[in-house]
């Protein structure tokens, strides 16, 4: 009776330890609140800090095809323009993202996560499905137009998206937030002028 009564102790003790460490996993992948999802991340506490939190992945999750829009964009580019300025820019783009599609998806791919999150969060920025229809039609001196102000919203969207990881125990995150917010807000600057020159 006396082993039998620790028996049931330790099974509640190890249960009870399974559901507050599944409930910490599901309030950090799941919730809102990007701190308390980094805290604990997709890893136990005891894991390395270099392990991606749930707030990374699901940053990954959105910037990807977010991503992958701009690189669509700026192709469109190549056959839609003949302006140096523009056809520069587009290539500079799709230079710096095309590789972070890459980087993003060996973090899902790692952490064993999909890519879908399974439920939309909104990606601030991103063109609808008309307005990149008319981006596609348009040429010349009308595309450079649609061209700029399209990516300037979607960079601008791009900039509230990577505050989510700005703050990261990831060191890789953390920096790939950092070169977003730099070389984004240099390009909104770049494109703003260009638009008033026109």
């Amino acid at each position: 009776m006396f082993n039998k009564k620790y028996t049931i102790a330790g099974i509640t003790a190890v249960a009870l330890a399974g559901a507050v460490s599944l409930s910490g996993c599901t309030i950090n992948i799941g919730g809102t609140d990007s701190k308390g999802m980094m805290d604990g991340g997709m890893m136990s506490n005891n894991e390395s800090s270099s392990a991606y939190s749930g707030t990374d992945i699901m940053f990954a999750q959105m910037m990807i095809p977010h991503h992958q829009q701009a690189v669509d964009m700026s192709t469109l580019a190549e056959t839609n323009t003949t302006n140096p300025e523009i056809l520069a820019l587009a290539k500079q783009i799709k230079d710096a993202q095309a590789p972070e599609i890459k980087q993003m998806t060996a973090w899902i791919e790692s952490s064993g996560a999909g890519m879908d999150m399974g439920h939309d969060m909104g990606m601030g920025g991103m063109l609808t499905d008309e307005q990149m229809t008319a981006l596609k039609n348009a040429t010349g001196a009308a595309f450079d137009k649609l061209y700029l102000e399209g990516m300037i919203g979607h960079h601008q969207g791009a900039l509230q998206m990577a505050k989510m990881i700005e703050n990261s125990d990831n060191a890789e995150a953390k920096k790939l937030a950092a070169n977003i917010i730099s070389s984004q807000s240099a390009e909104i600057d770049k494109m703003k002028q260009m638009l008033a020159s026109m």
